[in-house]
């Protein structure tokens, strides 16, 4: 080393320690940007033609050999970087065990500073534009040195089957549902609130079933056709459905699904029978009760309905979904034939809100931006009887999840209406 340092000016020597460093900060940077990299983004980036995402993101399939070279690279120049250095002290300050103190010091600080902690900073403010940018000068450097490589690999490999690991089949860069939650979650600045809920609703669907979103059978309108035709044609002119549950006679047995538009066309017929609706009734479609949500859109899709009746275990119909409901699940209500329901989400000046006993819990806190309980009953009805075990018989207030529940109206088979007093820290 001496003899080599004898014949280099002493600017060669700075320069030839200050190469060395920057080189050592170069590795560095690269590992730190490499490894924080988003993998998904540079994938979508090279989808659109970016070279240097196209090169991180095969750097990054061959983690392997790519950790090697960047190892292998700043090992051996932050091994040569305090030879070269204390080299050129002795040779310049004598050999002293002071001088060599000094220098190990300095080396170590140099290192710590310029080629460990402000290129690591660095690279991990900035991962995905280094990524890119590095990937020009580390991919030639892996193909340079993959001999080298696969030589200290041997080694490598023998090491880990020792122990048992297995790093191709390792589950760690696989993302849970949970942790898709959160990720979501926190991309608040990236993604618009009303984009984000509609993902946020698309991992609730898993734990949803057509009981919670369906229409209950006390609320549907069925068109009953054991009427006088009169009757039945007033109420198909005056309904707010564009498919009508028919039954006749038999009020828990529908025999059909009526689309009210097919059926317009013989409104203006005064000689209009029964039997000429009955040709229009479409087969009903019936869903087990407790279906997935998710699956109930592939079976939407594979039978090609958009409404069905979901039954439980006897036959009996317990009520009624439509793709509509489901949509509604994931986007909120986007629309309404039914005038009184136009601005049921707002609260009233005293800040409380009106609701009916029939209210569906899930409505109520998408709505009212509350937090009633999901785990049990499903109406606004059952979660106060349920909770007061008994039909009250008189007016009553009571507080579920932070609100104040005004029980005004009711009779001997339910509640009817419920005020509901606006949290204070809403």
């Amino acid at each position: 080393m001496d003899s080599l340092l004898d014949n280099w000016p002493w600017w060669a020597q700075v320069a030839m320690v200050i190469l060395l460093l920057a080189t050592s900060a170069f590795f560095s940077i690269t590992e730190t940007s490499m490894m924080a990299a988003n993998r998904h983004r540079l994938k979508h980036q090279a989808a659109e033609g970016h070279q240097g995402a196209k090169l991180a993101t095969g750097l990054l399939n061959r983690t392997e050999e790519l950790l090697s070279v960047i190892l292998i690279g700043n090992n051996v120049i932050n091994t040569f970087v305090p030879i070269l250095i204390a080299g050129i002290a002795l040779h310049a300050f004598g050999n002293s065990g002071s001088v060599l103190s000094l220098t190990t010091a300095c080396v170590a600080f140099l290192i710590i500073i310029f080629c460990e902690i402000t290129p690591k900073v660095i690279g991990a403010a900035f991962p995905d534009r280094i990524a890119s940018n590095v990937s020009w000068v580390i991919r030639p450097l892996v193909w340079l040195m993959t001999p080298l490589v696969m030589f200290v690999n041997i080694f490598v490999s023998g090491l880990l089957k020792l122990m048992r690991l297995d790093t191709k089949n390792s589950t760690n860069s696989r993302l849970s549902p949970e942790e898709l939650r959160s990720l979501v979650l926190e991309t608040s600045h990236f993604i618009p609130s009303q984009h984000r809920n509609i993902l946020i609703n698309l991992f609730n669907l898993e734990n949803i079933t057509v009981n919670d979103v369906m229409t209950p059978r006390s609320q549907m309108e069925t068109l009953d056709l054991s009427r006088p035709i009169e009757e039945v044609l007033h109420q198909m002119e005056t309904c707010y459905h564009h498919h009508l549950p028919t039954t006749d006679q038999d009020p828990d047995r529908v025999i059909g699904i009526l689309s009210v538009r097919k059926a317009v066309s013989l409104l203006g017929d005064k000689d209009i029978e029964h039997e000429q609706l009955k040709v229009l009734l479409n087969e009903p479609y019936f869903i087990p009760s407790g279906t997935q949500v998710l699956q109930q859109i592939r079976f939407f899709q594979e039978q090609q309905q958009r409404i069905g009746l979901v039954v439980d275990e006897y036959g009996i119909v317990l009520g009624l979904v439509t793709i509509e409901d489901i949509v509604e699940e994931l986007i909120g209500e986007f629309t309404t034939s039914l005038p009184s329901l136009a601005n049921r989400n707002k609260w009233l000046p005293d800040n409380s809100y009106i609701a009916a006993g029939t209210a569906n819990l899930r409505d109520l806190n998408r709505l009212l931006g509350l937090e009633l309980p999901l785990d049990g009953p499903r109406t606004l009805n059952g979660l106060l009887i349920d909770i007061l075990e008994e039909i009250p018989d008189n007016d009553i207030s009571i507080k579920v999840a932070g609100c104040v529940m005004e029980i005004i109206q009711f009779d001997q088979q339910s509640i009817k209406t419920v005020r509901i007093r606006r949290p204070t820290l809403l």
